[in-house]
């Protein structure tokens, strides 16, 4: 029977993730346009104070007692969001578990990766050893620290930077005065040939890949390897692999390939399976927890640019003129992709060559609604992508201590008809978002009909609005950890109308 020329096999009974689960439910209750009139120019000047994306309401909405995050609540919903993917690699000895490791790190350019191998955990010989290193079985589990290996990974996975042995192979010990700094990364790669060994190691694991490579492939492989790379004759190597590598194999190595998630046949030659294990990666890397709870929810894939840009508006000591200009970049990418979720109609057009093309044609009904103040600052981003589009403007302010709720509104007559871009640079409890959208449900816009962007959001926000408002889609670039006591966005990035308009002083 011919073998196989791919073997990609997704073992079904180990999850690869979990969802992240809040205790705590977040309910809302519609509220009610005041009954009185207040003139529009006392209102702009009453919401000059600070400006908060959510609302301290009274109790229509949420008490303070009920939506005070607490702070085991933030430390845990930082612990997982911020959790990296693990995936280990096992495999026979040269079966190509590095070269797939290089060629996963390579696609994945674009993010953080860090490569641990378990020869580093090996443990030292001492001199009395190390004479008799011929009789020493290295591809036994007790060879390896396992202890240490665990407690590396563990601390890479909590954020930090560890620390990681250094082997001498020709030495059998490991080097006293040197070691390999690993910082926390997106992606931590485990690979080794006992990875699969230890329970307590696999259950630290996302997705499980065993390389699985011919025997005679893999004897040669290990014969160049030991006698080129780490000065061993050809004779040690034969004998060394009859009396241990390959009895711990058939031992150890081959019963741990059950626990795989994915198997790949003939290690880096395999493209296909490789394409594809990183593409999976992609995808796990690039949704959050709350985009599997809510698939209303869309977060705009992160690239360097991106993290690199967050990382300049969050900054405190940033000059007004670089927040306002790495701002409006961000601004500008999560409008363009929430005019991607708008409707369209095909066309086709004929070329300059006179060629015919068949494309599509943009949603003419459309507008957008700015929260004031700091949704105002969106507004040049969307002009700019979307020539001559009516604005509309929504003013919520808490007007004392009794929670009453002064709106001022200026929407276009017809906007019942329209699809309908929702502005607001941070969603924090989801309050005054969810009394903006209440307002346009009132005048007639479809629930379905309003994308809602903003540049970020607290998970308290996207629970608030995605309850009440399952059919209201949310374009956000990134979703923050928590909200703190005072239901500020964490880590956020402070007052943003104050910092946009330069008005924090």
């Amino acid at each position: 029977m011919p073998t196989p020329k791919l073997l990609f096999i997704y073992f079904p009974t180990t999850p690869l993730d979990s969802f992240l689960q809040y205790t705590t439910p977040i309910s809302v209750f519609p509220s009610t346009m005041p009954e009185k009139t207040t003139s529009i120019d006392y209102v702009m000047e009453a919401a000059s104070g600070p400006h908060f994306s959510g609302l301290h309401l009274d109790d229509r909405f949420l008490s303070s007692s009920s939506r005070s995050p607490s702070s085991s609540l933030l430390a845990d919903s930082a612990s997982a969001l911020k959790q990296p993917f693990v995936i280990g690699v096992s495999g026979g000895t040269a079966s190509g578990k590095t070269t797939v490791c290089d060629m996963i790190i390579q696609q994945l350019h674009d993010h953080r990766v860090v490569l641990v191998y378990q020869d580093s955990f090996y443990r030292g010989l001492t001199a009395e050893e190390s004479e008799r290193a011929h009789e020493y079985n290295f591809d036994h589990p007790d060879a390896f620290d396992t202890e240490q290996m665990l407690e590396c990974v563990e601390k890479l996975k909590q954020g930090n930077s560890v620390h990681l042995p250094i082997y001498d192979f020709k030495n059998h010990r490991r080097c006293s005065e040197s070691f390999r700094q690993v910082n926390a990364a997106d992606v931590i790669i485990l690979e080794g040939i006992l990875v699969f060994h230890d329970q307590r190691v696999r259950d630290l694991m996302n997705m499980k890949i065993f390389v699985d490579t011919d025997a005679d492939v893999r004897l040669a492989r290990r014969i160049r390897r030991d006698t080129v790379e780490r000065g061993r004759d050809v004779n040690s190597v034969l004998e060394q692999y009859a009396k241990f590598v390959k009895p711990a194999f058939d031992d150890f190595v081959l019963p741990s390939k059950k626990y795989a998630d994915v198997i790949i046949p003939r290690g880096g030659d395999n493209h296909v399976a490789i394409d594809l294990i990183v593409q999976h990666i992609r995808t796990k890397l690039g949704q959050h927890d709350l985009c599997k709870i809510y698939p209303n929810i869309y977060v705009i894939q992160s690239t360097f640019q991106i993290r690199g840009m967050h990382t300049l508006i969050r900054d405190r000591e940033i000059s007004k003129h670089d927040f306002v200009f790495y701002s409006d970049r961000l601004i500008r990418l999560v409008v363009e992709h929430g005019l991607g979720h708008l409707p369209f109609t095909e066309m086709q057009v004929v070329t300059p060559t006179g060629s015919v093309y068949s494309g599509v044609d943009f949603c003419k009904k459309l507008c957008g609604v700015s929260i004031v103040r700091s949704g105002e600052s969106m507004e040049n981003a969307l002009r700019a992508c979307c020539k001559g589009i009516k604005i509309g403007k929504i003013l919520i302010h808490r007007d004392g201590d009794n929670g009453q709720q002064l709106i001022y509104e200026k929407l276009p007559k017809d906007i019942s008809e329209r699809h309908v871009l929702l502005l607001d640079p941070v969603l924090a409890t989801g309050n005054s978002a969810n009394q903006a959208i209440e307002l346009l449900i009132q005048k007639g816009v479809p629930e379905s009909y309003i994308i809602f962007l903003n540049l970020i959001s607290a998970p308290e926000g996207i629970h608030c609005v995605s309850k009440r408002f399952p059919s209201v889609k949310i374009v956000t670039s990134e979703i923050d950890v928590a909200l703190n006591e005072e239901y500020r966005v964490i880590p956020g990035l402070g007052e943003f109308g104050d910092r946009y308009f330069g008005t924090d002083d």
